[in-house]
């Protein structure tokens, strides 16, 4: 799909590049276009959007046309073509499309209506050189000269160079540099010339030569390079959550002294048994053996208080 918006031209000027060399541009109001109509295969045969572009007065404006802008939600406009696109289902009516679908350095193929020069003779028109000007040229100076035979073909070929209308009529032009884009302002700089005069309304396509890569900033679409990463996202995540399960039977030996388990959903059934109320029983058990030692050197004490009263020498009987 060639990305193309709808443009003014606003005349020519001159920039200096480094070197000091003066690089002719014209000048381009581009955008903001509105979408004003999506068409779609299944309703019209083909997949396209009609864009809008340069405000006009609405008493200007017959009924249906109004009607159509009304839908869309948008002022008349002035200007409107249709553009081919891949994917309709990325617009929508009322959107807006600006400068920023051009980028600088782009080579784009620009389309106008060129200058009306009116009525023209051969050299003019067609360049060609005319007759001598002297040895019995008469009053055929500036003549186009003979335009066909006689009898034999008795007519005149189509597309003999004639004299006629010249210009005022639709002009590509292709392969012009993009030197510089304004967004904010809704400009382009072109190198060169463009078709038509000032004010001469365009339309701005990639070149069909020599395309550039990319697809309206606009679109939902994903680029390719981000495309790829975007794929190679999951298998990142799964490396590292198979990291993270090969890292949690680790620790696990650790704490437990036991062997890894091969099932990593396995691993959470030992911690949530209650490992700490078993601790308690042993701290209930030193109770009685506290009480059990006190009346023991209770006992010990009674035991040596007899033996030290057996060992004092007995009184003699007063009798």
């Amino acid at each position: 799909m060639r990305r193309t918006i709808l443009g003014k031209k606003l005349g020519m000027t001159q920039i200096f590049d480094r070197s000091g060399d003066a690089i002719p541009i014209t000048l381009i109001q581009a955008g903001p276009c509105i979408v004003l109509q999506v068409k779609t295969r299944k309703n019209d045969g083909y997949d396209a959007i009609q864009l809008g572009f340069d405000e006009k007065k609405p008493k200007r404006t017959n009924k249906p046309q109004m009607g159509r802008f009304e839908k869309a939600g948008t002022t008349p406009k002035r200007f409107i073509r249709e553009v081919r696109v891949d994917n309709p289902e990325a617009f929508s009516p009322g959107q807006a499309i600006t400068a920023g679908v051009i980028r600088t350095g782009d080579l784009v193929d620009i389309t106008g209506t060129s200058k009306g020069k009116g009525f023209a003779g051969v050299m003019k028109r067609h360049g060609f050189k005319g007759h001598p000007a002297s040895h019995g040229t008469h009053e055929s100076y500036r003549g186009p000269g003979s335009i066909g035979a006689a009898a034999d073909p008795a007519r005149v070929f189509k597309g003999k160079k004639m004299p006629g209308q010249m210009g005022d009529e639709t002009v590509t032009i292709q392969n012009l540099k993009v030197i510089d884009v304004r967004e904010d302002q809704n400009l382009i700089a072109i190198k060169g010339p463009v078709p038509g005069g000032k004010n001469g309304f365009l339309v701005i396509r990639d070149s069909i030569k020599k395309p550039s890569e990319g697809p309206y900033p606009q679109e939902p679409e994903v680029p390719e390079a981000e495309a790829e990463q975007v794929e190679e996202a999951p298998e990142e995540h799964v490396e590292s959550e198979v990291q993270a399960e090969t890292e949690v039977p680790e620790v696990s030996v650790e704490q437990d002294g036991t062997e890894a388990q091969s099932e990593p959903e396995e691993q959470p059934e030992p911690e949530e048994q209650p490992e700490p109320e078993e601790q308690f029983e042993p701290e209930e058990q030193t109770v009685p053996e506290t009480e059990t030692d006190d009346t023991q050197n209770i006992e010990d004490d009674k035991a040596g208080n007899q033996a030290s009263k057996e060992d004092e020498p007995a009184e003699p009987d007063k009798s």
